[in-house]
């Protein structure tokens, strides 16, 4: 008999403007990503964590011999627990919760291999979903399919955002084809259409998750990352993707409209390699956007933007060069629990 998925018992991913019962982050612990910044990762977690904490509640994961350092940096507005970790992605690593519209709440537990055995170990993070998931004591589905949450978008009308960068790539499923990996996200997100962008952001070190380049803000309506700039490899790629964009239609049949969201003007780079800088990667929460600054003139526009498309949300800015040099963003250090 085939095992169960989501869609069989009617739940699916709600899209992250809905309700939320907490945000769920993990506390940095890998030295070797972080070397002389570890100290300044922390702090900039615990900002996110506390500005988030501003409108819903925060759980922060913390490995047992860190937890009462991350308990002193969050404070009291902070739940920290212990659990063991690899590292602090939880938009990766964590559950991809679902709801079926009754009350009801589960989770799907992807296969992890840290961004296609890109960091080792990651023995820990691979059973944080599971871990999570039992300690809520609710349903989890355990797809057959390696995916980190960063690399879907969905509008919670049955529309999936994608890249085939990501979503495509060898390292992540190479025994699965296109047709195969669409089907599995219907099954396991209760999605209908999917949205293929291309590329990600050129040198990005997940090989091109869509959090860094595009979202949706509400159903029929993308934010999408763009660049002036005709020298700088990402005017192409996402040149491109406002292509896509411009083509595709949801799930419900809508041509999808597009609110342009600048990169940042200065590009950055950490010991030769560009660092992914992007406003899009932030956190949708109760009454709030928890988005990025970066000390760049873009910021102020890119707030402006932000603003304008999320009128009844209140938009606060955290520094957040100290987590982009460990590869990602506010998006990817946080995961929304849904209220059912």
């Amino acid at each position: 008999m085939a095992e169960r998925t989501p869609v069989d018992d009617r739940f699916f991913m709600p899209a992250e403007w809905g309700p939320h019962e907490r945000c769920w982050m993990a506390w940095p612990c890998r030295g070797s990503l972080w070397e002389d910044g570890l100290d300044r990762a922390r702090d900039a977690y615990a900002a996110v964590a506390r500005a988030i904490a501003g409108f819903e509640p925060v759980t922060m994961l913390a490995n047992p011999p860190e937890l009462e350092d991350a308990r002193a940096r969050c404070g009291a507005q902070v739940d920290c627990i212990a659990l063991p970790l690899d590292d602090s992605w939880m938009r990766d690593f964590g559950p991809s919760f679902l709801v079926d519209g009754s009350g009801g709440l589960a989770g799907v537990d992807w296969g992890f291999n840290a961004w296609g055995n890109r960091f080792h170990p990651y023995d820990q993070d691979a059973l944080v979903a599971e871990r999570v998931l039992a300690q809520l004591g609710v349903a989890r589905y355990r797809a057959p399919l390696v995916l980190e949450g960063g690399s879907v978008h969905v509008d919670g009308e049955g529309t999936l955002l994608t890249s085939e960068e990501c979503l495509l790539h060898p390292n992540r499923n190479p025994d699965l084809d296109r047709t195969a990996i669409e089907d599995m996200l219907r099954r396991y997100l209760g999605v209908e259409a999917i949205v293929w962008l291309g590329q990600g952001l050129d040198k990005d070190d997940t090989d091109g998750h869509v959090d860094n380049i595009a979202c949706f803000v509400r159903p029929g309506v993308v934010m999408a990352v763009t660049c002036d700039d005709p020298s700088d490899p990402n005017h192409a790629i996402l040149q491109d993707n406002l292509a896509r964009l411009a083509k595709a239609k949801d799930a419900k049949g809508r041509a999808l409209e597009v609110i342009e969201l600048p990169l940042p003007r200065e590009a950055r780079y950490l010991d030769g390699h560009r660092l992914s800088l992007t406003y899009v990667n932030y956190y949708i929460a109760n009454g709030g956007v928890v988005m990025p600054s970066f000390g760049d003139p873009q910021d102020p526009v890119a707030r402006e933007v932000v603003a304008g498309s999320f009128p009844d949300r209140t938009v606060v800015q955290v520094p957040a060069s100290d987590i982009l040099v460990g590869g990602g963003g506010i998006h990817c250090i946080t995961q929304q629990q849904p209220l059912p």
